[in-house]
Formats: structure tokens, sequence, C-alpha cells
């Protein structure tokens, strides 16, 4: 059963924190993008959850921009929310900022969006509870995320049984 109330996508944001090692990074010091790729679906993970109160599954990585590296050493700062719902899926964007340990300076790193589908105790998509989001920044990140969803239908629909696993 769903909450048909919805909920804010403040309600179900995760914040997390992690430092690099160097066992998490290159020979050029910087943070392997399999760590940081890890680290985006753990959190986006635990917001879908939150979200709906249930079980979720990753479905996809719908986007994945590294922007700036981050270097042995680093804070790396997370934050998960539900941009947008549709009936049993769910897109989390995900902003993952470096953190200078010194000096506090902050610099968006990485951002994200990603698919997830609620699961019921039979481990079969189940609906999740309405976003509501309340913000400007909510609201805008709902209408941008309601376009991803239609553009990636669009999508699949042109190329739908073109493709499976070819690698042409």
């Amino acid at each position: 059963m769903t909450n048909e109330k919805g909920k804010s996508p403040k309600e179900s944001a995760v914040e997390t924190r992690y430092l690099i090692m160097p066992h998490q990074a290159n020979p050029h010091g910087t943070a392997f993008g399999g760590v940081i790729m890890a680290w985006i679906d753990m959190v986006a993970a635990m917001a879908a959850q939150r979200h709906c109160g249930k079980e979720v599954v990753t479905a996809g990585i719908d986007s994945l921009a590294f922007k700036e590296p981050i270097r042995i050493g680093d804070h790396v700062l997370l934050r998960a929310s539900v941009n947008y719902v549709s009936r049993s899926s769910m897109e989390v964007g995900v902003r993952v900022t470096r953190e200078d340990p010194y000096s506090a300076q902050q610099v968006v790193a990485t951002t994200a969006h990603l698919t997830f589908v609620a699961l019921d105790k039979n481990k079969k998509p189940t609906p999740a509870p309405p976003i509501l989001p309340q913000t400007e920044a909510e609201k805008r990140r709902y209408a941008n995320a309601k376009l991803r969803v239609k553009a990636r239908k669009e999508l699949l629909g042109k190329i739908s049984g073109t493709e499976s696993a070819d690698t042409e």
C-alpha cells in the first residue's frame, strides 16, 4: 500500500560524506570513477527507499557527468533527492561535491540521475507514493526530470527491438 498523500523531496533526501583514500584513486591521485559511481548508486537507493518505504532496485543510470576531479584527501559530499515519480519508478538526482578539508572550499564534481523501481514483498514492481515538490528548486528539478523521462521513453520507443546486446 502506498502513502497516496505523497512526500516532499526534502522528506526523503539523503546526505553523506566520504574521504578519498589512496586505494580509491588512480596513479594520478584522483578518485576512480567506479568508486564515485558506487557511492552515487548507494545514496540514491537510500533516498528512493526513504521515499517509498520499500525495497528498490536500480533500473538505470540516466546521466552521469564527471565535471571536476576528486583528489586523495578530499572530502566528498553526496546529496540525493527524489526528483520525479511515475507509477513504480522514481528518478533520483545526486550531486557530488568535492570539499577541500582545510579551506572548506566546495566544487560540484559529479552529477547523476538514476531511475529506481519500488518492489513489493514478491520482488515485483509496486506503486510508489507521489512526489510533492515544495520549493522553487524542487519544482524546477521535477519539471526537468519529467522532460528527461519523456525523452528517455521516446528514445526507447525509437530503438526498441533494434538493440539488445549489440556490440557493433
